[in-house]
């Protein structure tokens, strides 16, 4: 029991460790931006992250007319 915790332990952290190598070589040790809004290609095709659209269609329109409910 032991012998196999250690042993998924031990490959977790190789797993985590080769994950990880990217972010130490790079100068500013950052994780890349892969975020809709920011890649250049999809802003060119017009296409916007789902967060900004849901923000933008809650939005309230200042210039809407209240309804009534009767």
């Amino acid at each position: 029991m032991w012998k196999l915790l250690l042993i998924v332990v031990g490959m977790l952290l190789i797993g985590v460790a080769f994950l990880s190598i990217s972010i130490w070589i790079k100068p500013n040790g950052k994780f890349p931006n892969i975020h809709v809004g920011k890649n250049p290609a999809m802003r060119k095709r017009k296409i916007g992250c789902v967060e900004a659209q849901d923000k933008a269609a809650r939005k309230q329109n200042k210039m809407a007319v209240k309804e009534r409910n009767n």
